[in-house]
């Protein structure tokens, strides 16, 4: 396990914490969603509160090498500037002579945010040298950034060769809800995947097998399962490649008595149109010119019964086009169930976290990941090497 930051001596101490401040922002630069910032706000108060001088840094986009204004985190330092009642002293570079000297002079309690990572390309290569210069800006390190742990990354990995290391409280909270509810779940234990392809998700299911009491899958990579069932799913999300894959999938939780859930009814229509003439049918019933969309009413009848009985719920990935409210039912309809279900309810990120904030819902789970890639490399079962670094 990472260590704790709290078991560090961070007063009067320089404390370089890495952050996940990669937030939308409109044409006019400002900032639609606020999300990941508050999130970091528990570590940076923690450290601000025991006398902590405070680096923050983070990467923002994809700059292609170099200055880019668009992608400054400029922005970022005026938002939680205002969230934390205090001036943030934005640095003009993540390194450098100026940079290093604004360090240099932080107050106990002071933050300071530092320029975009990525506008080195070194940090995206892990370079040792570019880790050893961020690394001379602070006396500790801290990661806070799940959504960024599976990169192995200068500022998330390289960094902590050279200061002693620990996990922030976000950083710790993420692992601990989705680590329990992997290997100490309390049962039934219930996993409910959806998304659009069967291979991004293909890891994730061979772990969850050996794990979950019930498997849903809806979405997108659904439809592979039922053609593999031999069912026609028309024009509807197929991949051919692997369907030996989930006929075995579907082997296996016959062979383990475990129920894995798939639709029995879908939403169908001839194109990805909020104007599109839709139909309820029957997933036998799936014509050759349409595709399902979103899971039908005797579908979400049978998920969401599954779900609400449920003591833990893991989710990761939509049950169809959602962003699409001609589509958003089933998906919906997940969340609501979550929402009602007493036991610990998990939401890994990605979609699904932006499913649940769409719906009002956030505040009703039990933890929603901030880490799409990053949760979806964890419910693999990998070990992500901004956690390792911290060990």
């Amino acid at each position: 396990m990472a260590a704790n930051m709290k078991q560090a001596e961070v007063r009067d101490k320089r404390v370089f914490t890495r952050v996940d401040f990669n937030v939308p922002m409109d044409e006019s630069l400002r900032i639609t969603d606020e999300t990941r910032i508050r999130a970091a706000l528990p570590t940076i108060r923690y450290l601000r509160e025991n006398g902590a001088k405070v680096i923050l840094a983070s990467h923002l986009g994809r700059p292609k090498g170099g200055f880019e204004m668009k992608l400054s985190l400029a922005p970022a330092a005026a938002a939680l500037g205002r969230l934390i009642g205090s001036p943030v002293i934005m640095a003009p570079d993540c390194v450098g002579a100026k940079t290093a000297e604004l360090a240099a002079a932080l107050l106990p309690g002071e933050v300071m945010l530092l320029e975009n990572l990525r506008f080195h390309p070194e940090e995206e290569k892990n370079d040792p040298d570019f880790a050893r210069e961020l690394a001379s800006l602070a006396d500790i390190y801290v990661n806070d950034a799940f959504g960024s742990a599976h990169r192995a990354h200068a500022s998330t990995e390289g960094i902590a060769a050279y200061l002693p290391s620990y996990a922030g409280l976000l950083m710790e909270k993420e692992l601990n809800f989705l680590g329990n509810a992997l290997n100490a779940p309390d049962r039934p234990f219930v996993a409910v995947l959806g998304g659009a392809k069967v291979k991004d998700k293909i890891a994730v299911v061979e772990n969850l097998l050996t794990k979950v009491d019930a498997l849903i899958i809806g979405g997108g990579m659904a439809y592979t399962f039922l053609k593999a069932k031999g069912y026609g799913v028309g024009l509807s999300l197929l991949d051919e490649e692997r369907l030996a894959f989930a006929a075995e999938v579907l082997r296996q939780g016959e062979e383990k008595n475990m129920q894995i859930l798939l639709p029995v009814d879908v939403v169908t229509a001839a194109a990805i149109s909020a104007d599109a003439p839709t139909s309820v049918k029957s997933v036998s019933e799936i014509g050759e010119a349409e595709m399902a969309l979103d899971i039908g009413p005797e579908t979400v009848r049978i998920f969401t019964a599954a779900v609400r009985t449920a003591r833990t719920v893991l989710w990761n990935g939509p049950m169809g086009v959602f962003e699409i409210d001609a589509f958003a039912a089933g998906t919906n309809a997940i969340a609501e169930a979550m929402a009602a279900c007493a036991g610990v309810t998990v939401v890994g990120g990605g979609d699904s976290a932006a499913a649940v904030e769409k719906a009002g819902l956030t505040d009703k789970m039990t933890h929603v990941s901030t880490g799409g890639g990053a949760s979806l490399e964890f419910l693999e079962g990998k070990i992500l090497p901004g956690v390792a670094a911290l060990k």
